[in-house]
C-alpha cells in the first residue's frame, strides 16, 4: 500500500494536535483553514472525524491509569456499601456527557452552518477570549459546589462548546473552576469527560457518514492523523502545566487576536 503526503491535511493534523488541548478552539482553527484549503464539505466530515479519534486516543492513553482506576470503582461502587471516589466520578461523567447531548445535539446544524461561516467562527474565539479572562476572577472564589452541581455548570459548558471557536477546553476547565475545583482537578476533569462525549460525536457521525457512503480515508490521511495523535500527547503534558500556573491571558489574547482578524477578513476590510 503506498502513502502518499498531503502538505494541507498534514499541516491540519498539526493544528488538531496543538488545538485540541489547548484553550483556542481547535474545530475554530480547523475550520478557518479548511476554508482557505477549499476542502469540501463531505471531505471535512471524514477528516476531522479521524482527526478527532487520534486526539481522543490520545486522552486515553495520557490518562490511562485514572480512568482505570475511574471504571473499577464506578463498576464496584455497585456492590460496596463505601462507594468511594470513581463512583461519584463516573456518575459526573455520564451527567456531563448526557447535558453535553441534550444541549450539543440541538446546536449541531447551527455549529454546522458556523463552519461555513469565517465571522461566525471569529465571534466564537472571541466568545473564549472573554471566557479565558474571566478565569483569574472565578479562581479567587471560595465556594465549592456539591458533586452533582459541579457535573451540571460543566456539562451545559461542554455543550455549549459544539460551536465552533468555542473552546471545549478552555470552557470547560473554566466551569470546573468556577464550580469551586482546583486548578489540576479542573484539567483532568475536563479531558477525562471529554471522551464519552467525542467518541459519541464520532460515532454518529460515522454512522451518517457511512450510511452516505462518504466515510473514506485517502491514504495520504494517515500522516494527518498520526501527527495529531503524537502532537496531542504533548500538548496535554505542556497545557498541564499551563493550567496549574495558572498562565491563561496570553491565549486569550491569543483568541481575541484571531477573532477578530479572522472577522475583519471575512468583512473583506483588509
Amino acid at each position: 500500500m503506498s502513502f502518499n503526503f498531503d502538505l494541507n491535511t498534514f499541516v491540519l493534523g498539526i493544528i488538531q494536535g496543538l488545538c485540541e488541548f489547548l484553550p483556542v478552539s481547535s474545530s475554530g482553527h480547523l475550520a478557518i483553514l479548511q476554508n482557505f484549503f477549499n476542502m469540501g464539505n463531505e471531505e471535512n466530515l471524514a477528516f476531522d472525524l479521524f482527526l478527532h479519534c487520534a486526539t481522543v486516543l490520545a486522552i486515553l492513553i495520557y490518562f490511562r491509569r485514572e480512568i482505570l482506576k475511574i471504571i473499577y470503582g464506578w463498576f464496584t461502587g455497585w456492590f460496596k456499601k463505601d462507594k468511594g471516589g470513581g463512583w461519584l466520578y463516573g456518575w459526573q461523567i455520564f451527567i456531563v456527557t448526557f447535558l453535553t447531548g441534550v444541549i450539543g445535539l440541538p446546536l449541531r446544524k447551527v455549529a454546522e452552518k458556523f463552519l461555513t461561516s469565517l465571522t461566525s467562527i471569529g465571534c466564537g474565539l472571541i466568545f473564549t477570549a472573554i471566557i479565558l479572562a474571566l478565569v483569574p476572577v472565578i479562581s479567587k472564589r471560595n465556594k465549592k459546589y456539591s458533586w452533582f452541581t459541579t457535573a451540571l455548570i460543566i456539562g451545559i459548558a461542554q455543550g455549549i462548546a459544539v460551536l465552533p471557536g468555542v473552546s471545549r477546553s478552555g470552557m470547560t476547565i473554566a466551569a470546573g473552576i468556577l464550580a469551586g475545583l482546583g486548578f489540576a482537578e479542573a484539567f483532568e476533569f475536563s479531558f477525562i469527560a471529554s471522551v464519552p462525549a467525542v467518541l459519541g460525536a464520532a460515532l454518529l457521525e460515522g454512522l451518517k457518514a457511512l450510511k452516505s457512503g462518504e466515510l473514506f480515508m485517502p491514504s495520504g490521511w494517515i500522516f494527518a492523523i498520526l501527527i495529531a495523535f503524537i502532537l496531542g500527547l504533548v500538548t496535554l503534558n505542556f497545557m498541564r502545566k499551563l493550567v496549574i500556573s495558572g498562565r491563561w491571558a496570553y491565549f486569550g489574547l491569543y483568541c481575541l487576536a484571531v477573532g477578530s482578524a479572522v472577522i475583519l477578513f471575512s468583512l473583506k476590510i483588509f
